[in-house]
């Protein structure tokens, strides 16, 4: 299928033009194989963004869906590896994410691919609340699903041209072909490039610019009226450099300042094949996912203009994924879906970290001298040979998993009762290989130095058993819906690989004074983490014209063994997962869509109140503080107006003018940092002639300063700035 797909590719430069004519067919191939036709339908939270509104206002990323969606927040900080989500109060900075994310029904195992241009993408939809029982792992938050615009859809060439400050560009090129009613096929390209908004002082270069390269093929094909095949062909490369972190210190935030470049390049390759074959009373489905990763990251890991230590990660990942749904279609009384989903992936992962001279000299040499070696007779001082060393930690991590899940649905007059329940195993091991060697000597003015290996070795291995049900009652009519809900998600267990640096530098330390730890290796191991979600919501459409759409949701979450990121006390430099808390959120959201002839509305509102039952971290107390790095509100609005042109001027002009703020967001389990609440301004205005069309364009339109990210490493603190103003022009053509 790939290789006819690619031929297809190369015959875009002969083919014919637009075909208008291509009756399409009944069978509606793209449709979901999980949710409701119809958002209004679903007893759950959910906001859709289509294809004329992602275009219409610029969203480049999923990231600036933040705000659009109520109570959901992306950060744009760091660079694309750094795909942290947060909704409705919870969220995840390393490993394991709380939303899963699902293209063309493939799902993302990698968080490290979130992050990604949206490109001739047809719609996103971002689904609120647990869905573990349709979803499975990592959706303790939700879902977002997003859908490519399909040939038999759409036939045409598209293409983009956009040029903004930071010497940002962005091409985009694609081709849609529909020769029949029975077969379409695709090809797209994408590339972007920008030389950064962050300027790192210590280098004199920005730190934050960078390539990204991608391209899509597509193909669909309806053999008969009972079947259809869809496959569609990924690839991209990014090649950045990223992290633009600032050091605050007594209320200041100093330049970004680090002496080693940072870096981040992924290679990716996916291929997602879904086969559909219709009965009469249900459909039955197959989607087959093929997914590869290779990525590399370099950074200054201190973000010092000092000589502590920089570290590297080299990532190779391969997975397959593989799930059968069967769903029962028609009105009746009685509707059920169910199915059986596996997975395999397999990583290879190298994370070497070099310790430089002054990090040698005040993390390891001065708690050495001060505290051992001057107590010793003699004239001893400890000291290495090298001005560097480097600690090399190998990890092979093989993870599988399967599900068996249903779901029943029962009309009673205009009552619908659903239940659903998921069974889920998966098991997950951890080959480990952490090393360094050093030369030293412990006598002052000694040139004889001694190899010091140090090694931690072993295995680990984890699994997990859950079972996740689902129950919901919906009051349907002809004006909208009420529901009630109650669902059960959980986020996978995992392994601390960022923390055996921190544990050979202890090996290490004990070994120069001749006591070296022996090091129980349970700490690089992490529970999964569950939830409830309990929800009450409305999806209302009073109008009959549908020109009026409203969303109403009320919910409270409560969260176990709960995955917090916690970092070693003092001077350490390594960070780690653990199930250290108990937490609940409760909060609301509101959505409103209003069309009034040339006007169209949009705005949301989100609500959470996110807080610790239970933490304790050391001799430290948290409970009853705020869950940091999640926003308390999510606001956002957005207007469109065609004004009124002829058509000698223009097909149409439209302005589009938005606004969305989030705050106040708490950067530590202390509450004793905090990002207040910050609006962003954003507007374009669009026209468009036959095939032509051009927009300008401005996002932070008032140059709003505020702050995207925190952390602490070696005693420092550290914040990211949200990008500044940004201006553009884009030129388009659609044949």
């Amino acid at each position: 299928m790939n290789t006819i797909i690619t031929i297809l590719s190369f015959l875009a430069m002969i083919a014919p033009e637009r075909v208008d004519s291509v009756v399409l067919p009944e069978i509606d191939i793209v449709a979901s194989v999980k949710m409701p036709d119809s958002d209004e339908k679903g007893a759950y939270s959910v906001t859709t963004v289509s294809r004329a509104a992602l275009e219409n206002r610029h969203v480049n990323s999923v990231k600036e869906l933040t705000s659009v969606v109520p109570n959901f927040y992306q950060p744009d900080y760091g660079s694309r590896m750094t795909s942290s989500v947060y909704v409705r109060g919870f969220g995840s900075r390393i490993d394991q994410p709380v939303v899963g994310m699902n293209i063309d029904e493939v799902p993302v195992l990698n968080k490290n691919n979130y992050d990604f241009d949206l490109f001739d993408i047809d719609r996103v939809q971002v689904v609120r609340g647990a869905q573990g029982a349709l979803y499975g792992r990592n959706t303790t938050g939700g879902a977002i699903n997003v859908y490519t615009l399909s040939p038999m859809h759409f036939q045409g060439k598209r293409f983009t041209l956009e040029y903004g400050n930071a010497n940002s560009i962005r091409v985009k090129a694609s081709h849609y072909a529909a020769p029949s009613k029975k077969f379409g096929w695709s090809s797209s390209v994408y590339y972007s490039h920008s030389d950064g908004f962050f300027m790192n002082k210590e280098l004199g270069v920005p730190c934050d610019g960078g390539d990204n390269v991608a391209m899509r093929l597509r193909a669909q094909w309806l053999p008969s009226d009972h079947w259809s095949l869809d496959n569609t062909f990924t690839m991209g490369y990014a090649d950045e450099g990223g992290w633009a972190y600032r050091q605050y210190a007594y209320g200041v935030l100093a330049p970004v300042a680090y002496n080693d470049p940072c870096s981040y390049r992924r290679f990716n390759i996916s291929d997602g094949f879904v086969v559909k074959r219709f009965f009469d009373g249900f459909t039955l489905s197959s989607t087959t996912g093929l997914q590869y990763i290779r990525d590399r990251m370099r950074i200054d890991n201190d973000f010092l203009p000092l000589e502590y230590f920089s570290m590297g990660q080299y990532q190779n990942e391969y997975s397959v994924t593989q799930e059968f749904v069967a769903r029962s279609k028609g009105d009746g009384a009685f509707s059920w879906m169910g199915g059986l989903y596996g997975f395999y992936k397999h990583l290879d992962m190298q994370a070497p970290v070099t310790f430089k001279q002054y990090g040698i000299d005040n993390l390891i040499l001065k708690n050495a001298n001060e505290y051992w070696y001057h107590l010793l007779p003699g004239d001893r001082e400890l000291s290495f040979r090298d001005d560097s060393f480097t600690i090399y930690d190998d990890f092979i991590i093989p993870t599988y998993g399967a599900a068996a899940f249903v779901q029943l649905g029962y009309n009673v007059g205009e009552f619908e009762l659903s239940a659903g329940l998921r069974l889920d195993y998966e098991k997950s091991s951890m080959d480990y290989d952490s090393r360094a060697l050093v030369y030293y000597t412990t006598y002052k003015n000694n040139n004889d130095y001694f190899p010091m290996p140090v090694s931690f070795k072993g295995n680990n291995s984890l699994d997990a058993v859950e079972l996740l049900p689902s129950l919901s009652l919906a009051y349907n009519k002809d004006w909208g819906s009420l529901y009630a809900s109650a669902r059960k998600g959980f986020k996978a267990g995992g392994f601390n690989t960022q923390l055996f640096s921190d544990i050979l530098q202890s090996k290490m330390s004990g070994a120069l004074v001749g006591n070296e730890p022996n090091v129980d290796a349970s700490s690089t191991m992490y529970r999964p983490e569950t939830n409830w979600t309990y929800e009450l919501g409305t999806h209302l459409s009073p109008l009959s014209s549908g020109a009026l759409k409203l969303s109403v949701a009320l919910f409270y979450i409560d969260c176990r063994d709960q995955q917090l990121t916690v970092f070693p006390k003092g001077m350490g430099t390594g960070r780690m997962m653990s199930n250290a808390g108990e937490s609940f959120s409760y909060g609301a959201e509101a959505s409103i869509a209003y069309k009034l002839g040339d006007v169209t509305l949009n705005a949301s509102y989100g609500y959470t109140h996110a807080e610790f039952r239970e933490y304790l971290s050391g001799d430290s107390v948290y409970s009853g503080n705020i869950v940091p790095y999640a926003p308390r509100e999510t606001m956002s609005a957005n207007i469109e107006y065609r004004l009124p042109v002829s058509k000698e001027f223009a097909n149409f002009l439209l302005l589009n003018v938005g606004w969305s703020g989030v705050g106040r967001i708490y950067w530590n389990e202390k509450n004793t940092l905090s990002q207040a609440f910050y609006g962003l301004l954003s507007a374009s205005l669009t026209w468009e002639k036959g095939a032509f069309g051009a927009s300008l364009w401005g996002k932070n339109l008032l140059d709003e300063q505020y702050n995207t990210f925190y952390f602490r490493s070696i005693g420092n603190d550290f914040f990211a700035q949200g990008k500044p103003l940004q201006l553009g022009v884009s030129l388009h053509i659609n044949l």
